[in-house]
């Protein structure tokens, strides 16, 4: 039992207590810093989310928008520069690897450049300005906001098209032929033989990302934080308009803004239920359009 002592540990002290404690402080009103006496006031902390916040409904908003459009468009993007890529007869390896780059960079750093880049009198609007197009306001214009996170999240997915790549790569070379055979031209092929055979890969995509941007903080975070200087910092997450605040933003906000602590936990325990129903939904609709080898679904 030795060797799995250092797990044990670990496990215990950075997963197990944070998740315990988190559920019994969302049953309390607990405020982090308050020498107040702590009450347990039962399912109030999740009653106030529904009734007595705007922010919370603002920030769900946001977070399904980022859901719905973000998660299949990258997903999207990724399969058809894929699939690009792979019929590149020379130079591939290098195409690939140009794709994949952006993925390696820091997301910090990389919402700091598309912040510069996407300035109202940055580069990309003097270029826009070139030819004669009156460039958007991007992270400063609320109906821009959220496009441009999208923008960059498709200019990051260099990871996920590297995985497409590799599952087109690996469908039999025969299924392809016995398609041609049948007249199957490439759009066809494309349709009935690739993502077919892919579709492990997409469910995997859709789901990962899904997850993933139910917790989207930390672009919305640094886009909001950089494009904002003269706010206080109370004010700064959701800038501008509160078209950046997102579930895991406002979340933060109540915890280490307003020390909410309760409020805050409650707030986590439902991002989690809901993450897991979500899951659970999405793995049992996939029956219905996962092909797996073999021809099981």
């Amino acid at each position: 039992m030795a060797f799995v002592s250092p797990f044990v540990v670990g496990f215990s002290a950075f997963v197990l207590y944070p998740v315990v404690s988190t559920l019994y402080y969302s049953l309390t009103d607990f405020q982090a810093g308050s020498y107040r006496p702590v009450h347990f006031v039962g399912l109030r902390n999740y009653r106030l989310l529904f009734t007595q916040s705007d922010n919370f409904w603002v920030s769900v908003r946001n977070t399904l928008w980022m859901v719905a459009v973000m998660v299949p468009l990258r997903t999207a993007w990724a399969m058809l520069t894929a699939w690009v890529i792979i019929r590149v007869k020379r130079g591939r390896t290098v195409y690939r690897t140009l794709f994949f780059l952006p993925s390696m960079v820091p997301v910090v750093a990389a919402a700091l450049s598309f912040i510069v880049l996407l300035n109202p009198v940055g580069p990309f609007n003097r270029i826009l300005d070139l030819v004669g197009i009156s460039g958007p306001g991007w992270f400063s214009d609320p109906a821009w906001s959220k496009p441009s996170l999208v923008l960059m999240a498709l200019w990051a997915s260099g990871n996920l098209m590297v995985i497409f790549s590799a599952a087109m790569l690996d469908v039999p070379r025969e299924l392809y032929e016995a398609a041609e055979l049948d007249g199957a031209g490439t759009l066809r092929k494309f349709v009935s033989v690739t993502l077919p055979a892919i579709s492990p890969v997409i469910f995997f995509a859709l789901l990962t990302g899904m997850i993933y941007t139910f917790q989207y903080f930390t672009e919305a975070f640094v886009a909001s934080s950089s494009s904002n200087m003269t706010s206080s910092s109370s004010q700064l997450l959701g800038y501008p308009a509160n078209s950046l605040l997102f579930y895991s933003t406002e979340l933060y906000q109540q915890g280490f803004s307003y020390f909410k602590t309760g409020y805050a936990s409650a707030m986590a325990w439902l991002l989690f239920l809901v993450i897991f129903a979500a899951t659970v939904i999405f793995i049992r609709a996939s029956r219905r359009f996962v092909h797996h080898a073999g021809g099981g679904r």
